[in-house]
């Protein structure tokens, strides 16, 4: 049974392959599979240009979502979140992701008034700690009320963050 294999790819390409790795009724099949796929180094190179082309991208979208959260943030008079850039940019875009949805969530969508609405703003408006917003990152939503009413004096910097 042959162990080496040459393989067209569909790159146009072809290749010697090694498959004494393979059981013997395994390797026939699996230079057909091979066959349908690029050759190592064209796999490489679309791996590399996908790679700069993803990376644009969420710089891209990275800078979209920034730029609405601070926008965002100045609308509501939200304060300005407390730790590294780092830290503050990924919180900013956070916190606009969480309170947005609660909004939609609670008031749009849900029965909860304007007014408790309010209340809800007002007690996020004041936690500050970048680190908060970040670890809250993950949460549903609808449990913003309890997770600002859980928030600590260390999580709320300024007493008056205006």
């Amino acid at each position: 049974m042959a162990t080496h294999w040459t393989i067209d790819h569909v790159c146009g390409h072809q290749a010697d392959k090694d498959l004494s790795h393979k059981a013997a009724d395994e390797r026939a099949g699996f230079a057909r599979w091979l066959a349908t796929r690029d050759c190592t180094a064209c796999w490489q190179a679309a791996r590399t240009t996908d790679t700069d082309d993803t990376a644009t991208w969420i710089a891209g979208r990275r800078a979209a979502e920034q730029e609405a959260a601070d926008t965002w943030a100045h609308q509501f008079d939200m304060q300005p979140l407390t730790g590294t850039d780092k830290a503050v940019q990924w919180a900013t875009r956070c916190r606009h992701q969480l309170v947005t949805a609660a909004h939609t969530s609670l008031v749009i969508e849900g029965d909860l008034d304007e007014q408790a609405w309010q209340d809800i703003e007002q007690a996020a408006r004041t936690i500050g700690r970048a680190g908060w917003w970040i670890d809250q990152r993950d949460a549903d939503p609808t449990d913003l009320p309890e997770l600002v009413a859980a928030a600590t004096t260390a999580d709320r910097p300024h007493e008056n963050p205006f």
